[in-house]
């Protein structure tokens, strides 16, 4: 019976906090803010920027801020589009890319605050490579993805109320389990995301690029590239809880003609 009451209790939560996913319209839940978890984000980027040393490469870090600028505006311009700007309220952006050759990663927390490491240059080879990891990343942002495994980290651990009164009932475990949600810089772990989330955020993402101006279809080959890297050992931080690649590439072919319906003339 006891179990029955909760059972009943908890569908109650998840309808009550129920949000839905720009662009997929996929429902998650949301126990807690965009203010709050877009304010604490930007904390934990503030302490992962200023802990790192940031690339010198003028034309690297160019670039870098070149692709974030163009990724932001499409994401402006669809939100405001489809009437979902407000959406985007607190988004602070800021782009920045950090020098470890070692790490193939790149990240983007709730309100728009990306790191781009400058191990992953090499497989993007070029600005639109960059602009298919740009917008990949992006998309889990928009799609408050952050937000979602935070969400789902709090009910696990029973704090089933807003961020700030979580902080204040159990403040070590809340903040570890934001860092996990959203701490994802290479010394932070992280409640990985979902293989489904992975994919939504890839398609998203080929929307994002292909308004921004770049082609989609070069998504796949950089999929391919992304792979082989591994070199047939465990997949590169960026890869690991993503979708089996032949997945991915059939996923991203089946979505390209959406995507293609976005792209602008550069």
């Amino acid at each position: 019976m006891f179990k029955k009451i909760i059972t009943v209790w908890l569908l109650a939560l998840a309808v009550w906090s129920c949000a839905t996913v720009p662009v997929t319209g996929r429902k998650q839940l949301s126990l807690i803010s965009n203010d709050e978890i877009i304010k604490e984000s930007a904390a934990q980027y503030r302490n992962v920027i200023d802990s790192s040393r940031l690339s010198n490469n003028a034309e690297n870090v160019a670039m870098i801020k070149r692709v974030g600028a163009r990724i932001q505006g499409a994401v402006e311009s669809y939100m405001a589009q489809k009437g979902l700007s407000s959406e985007l309220n607190g988004f602070n952006w800021e782009f920045n890319l950090i020098q470890d050759d070692k790490t193939v990663n790149a990240w983007c927390m709730p309100g728009g605050k990306v790191a781009f490491y400058t191990g992953i240059l090499p497989i993007c080879k070029d600005e639109t490579g960059v602009a298919i990891v740009m917008g990949h990343e992006v998309a889990h942002a928009i799609a408050n993805h952050g937000r979602e495994r935070m969400s789902e980290a709090m009910v696990a651990n029973g704090l089933l109320s807003g961020l700030s009164t979580a902080m204040g009932q159990n403040p070590t475990l809340t903040q570890q389990l934001l860092l996990q949600s959203v701490g994802v810089g290479a010394n932070l772990g992280m409640l990985k995301f979902s293989r489904e989330d992975e994919s939504e955020a890839d398609h998203i993402g080929l929307i994002f690029m292909a308004l921004a101006g770049y082609d989609p279809e070069l998504a796949v080959p950089f999929w391919e590239r992304m792979q082989a890297n591994s070199g047939g050992q465990a997949p590169p931080q960026f890869l690991s809880d993503h979708p089996a690649d032949a997945t991915r590439i059939r996923d991203i072919q089946k979505w390209l003609p959406e995507a293609k319906r976005y792209q602008k003339k550069r």
